[in-house]
């Protein structure tokens, strides 16, 4: 019995520290299944089974280094030295937030000093007339980055595995929070407020685990492009510069823009609608749907409706810059043909000449401008994920 005790009381010691990594890492086989609030029971009451597991099994351990035979004491004492490297990793080096730091030194950097490439992907910004880029190979890195911009406080967010950027207020029932990146469900980064200690997935905005469960983040709109388009929109935009300290980090993603990276869980799938093609995903009165981003690559502008509302895709000249907007001015509805040359776009209603501003520059039309519609680009696996009933 007393043998039995022990192996059952140290298996049990080595599964719970395992799986709660397990569930919220990307080990094999952890992010298909819905283990969430498995998880997050077990993260919260963790240090509870680690004390009453140790109490059942010390009086086994003392018996057994006092009284057994050589052999069994030494494969006693390899195991529990074994334990303890297994905690140590899984406590402070296997945590997303001992592998995926903050900026120890955030800089941002007028256009004039700035050092980041103009054909680098950036999640741009603007609240209160406060125009911000933060390049996405170094967000990427971080998974989130606190800022002030307007004079309000905001959470810039990343998933690389999911190809999500996503723009928060920090503010939670009336309160400043602050996040920490905890782990990941099916493939998306979670973040854990400090107050609550409830989990909050980085695609959505939504809690997923904790007191808070259901409570959502307001998001505030932002735009995935490269930085010399953005500067185009925004010639004073500060810009997000590289922090030294973490150069090796930014180098591992200098080709995730491109979906080129050597990582699996990060590179494009380069054919249509597998788990990491490029979509397009558009929300709007409760109705999803994704674009396949090859087809606008092909057909430069495409045109669609989505419960009601009337949406145009357009992609410039760099391959990389996607805009999308509503195609209802004033009244009517337009209906554009594909680019007359590298910088604009024609509707076909009036024959109006539009840029890629959204901005009508010759024509009956001169002078209106497109509204912009929020929509994003991410991997086909991530969109159908978190938006079930999409459709495409």
């Amino acid at each position: 019995m007393r043998s039995f005790i022990l192996i059952a009381g140290l298996l049990l010691l080595f599964a719970v520290e395992f799986l709660r990594v397990y569930f919220i890492m990307p080990f094999p086989g952890s992010q298909h299944k819905d283990t969430l609030q498995f998880a997050y029971w077990l993260s919260n009451n963790i240090r509870w089974m680690r004390i009453v597991l140790v109490l059942v099994i010390a009086m086994p351990v003392i018996t057994t280094l006092s009284t057994s035979i050589r052999w069994k004491r030494i494969v006693l004492f390899i195991v529990l030295i074994f334990y303890g490297v297994v905690f140590f990793l899984f406590n402070f080096r296997l945590q997303a937030d001992k592998m995926f730091y903050q900026p120890s030194h955030k800089t941002l950097a007028t256009p004039e000093e700035n050092k980041i490439a103009l054909d680098k992907l950036v999640i741009g910004v603007v609240i209160n007339g406060d125009a911000r880029a933060y390049p996405i190979q170094l967000i990427g890195y971080h998974h989130q980055v606190k800022d002030t911009v307007g004079n309000t406080p905001a959470i810039i967010t990343y998933c690389t595995v999911c190809r999500t950027g996503r723009v928060y207020s920090p503010t939670v029932d009336g309160r400043l929070e602050t996040f920490r990146l905890v782990g990941m469900d099916h493939f998306n980064a979670m973040f854990e407020d400090a107050t609550t200690k409830s989990w909050w997935q980085q695609a959505t905005g939504v809690a997923v685990a904790g007191p808070l469960k259901g409570a959502t983040l307001k998001e505030f709109p932002s735009q995935q492009l490269t930085l010399g388009a953005w500067l185009r929109l925004y010639p004073s935009s500060l810009i997000m510069q590289p922090d030294s300290l973490y150069k090796k980090d930014y180098d591992d993603l200098a080709d995730f823009d491109k979906g080129t990276v050597k990582s699996s869980l990060e590179k494009r799938d380069s054919a249509s609608w597998q788990n990491k093609s490029w979509v397009i995903g558009i929300q709007h009165e409760g109705v999803s749907k994704a674009y396949d981003w090859n087809a606008l690559v092909k057909e430069k502008v495409l045109e669609d409706s989505v419960a009601g509302l009337p949406v145009l895709f357009v992609l410039e000249k760099d391959t990389a810059t996607f805009h999308a907007w509503n195609r209802r001015v004033d009244s009517t509805v337009l209906n554009f043909e594909k680019n007359i040359s590298n910088e604009t776009f024609r509707d076909k209603n009036t024959g109006s000449v539009w840029n890629m501003d959204g901005t009508c520059v010759d024509g009956n039309l001169k002078g209106k401008i497109l509204r912009p519609v929020q929509a994003y680009q991410e991997f086909w696996h991530s969109w159908k994920t978190f938006h079930p009933n999409t459709t495409r």
